[in-house]
């Protein structure tokens, strides 16, 4: 086991200041190797210190501009500090380089959304969940964005699919009671679906608001 693979076991393990220490040898050992920098970076994000961790990713980039991890190190970092355009051009140079997982997809599409430029994140919320079947968020992000682009059946199916990965997920539920009322102005399945949510989360506000709404409805039509 190498220094940065040590340094990496130990922040895994909770001990940043034995992994500081062992990132420091390595880029005293390695100064032009990118990789210490990513690694001692990647610990400073950790503990929130986003101004030095910022200018490790960066020493990084600068010694070699083609490495995708630290893209996505800084992709993540401005992501954290809603910087969600440079953000998102992060996660796309980590994909250019070469970085082909789940993660830095989802990241790119979620960054889109935070971007209101919810058609473009479709794509790569759904690789995300291509190349990690069984994230129940990814899956569930990606329901949303179908929903709000109006592809409710496909919404439907990731909804459902959600919850065969996160069992009775409060969110879910309710979105797929809005989802139905807002297709098909099922206010019985939908109000089904929120009474789920509400018992799956009794602090769910948007469920409770949502029976509530309901029920005035109801009561108006008696």
């Amino acid at each position: 086991m190498d220094k940065n693979e040590q340094g990496i076991q130990l922040m895994q393990e909770g001990n940043l200041e034995e992994a500081v220490k062992m990132f420091t040898e390595v880029i005293e050992e390695h100064p032009n190797d990118p990789v210490g920098y990513i690694n001692f970076g990647n610990v400073l994000l950790s503990l929130d210190d986003f101004e030095r961790a910022e200018l490790f990713f960066k020493r990084a980039i600068a010694l070699d501009d083609h490495v995708p991890a630290a893209y996505y190190s800084l992709g993540n970092l401005y992501f954290e500090l809603e910087r969600f355009q440079e953000a998102a051009e992060c996660f796309q140079n980590a994909v250019k380089d070469g970085l082909e997982n789940g993660d830095v997809f989802f990241m790119l599409g979620m960054s889109f959304i935070n971007l209101d430029k919810n058609a473009l994140s479709l794509p790569y919320l759904l690789r995300s969940i291509e190349l990690a079947p069984e994230d129940g968020e990814a899956t569930f992000q990606y329901g949303i964005a179908l929903a709000k682009e109006g592809v409710y059946e496909e919404a439907i199916a990731m909804l459902e699919r959600t919850l065969t990965l996160k069992q009775e997920d409060a969110d879910a539920l309710y979105n797929l009671g809005a989802v139905y009322l807002t297709w098909q102005g099922d206010i019985v399945l939908a109000k089904t679906y929120f009474e789920r949510a509400l018992q799956s989360d009794s602090n769910h506000l948007l469920a409770q608001n949502a029976i509530n709404a309901i029920s005035d409805l109801e009561s108006e039509e008696k």
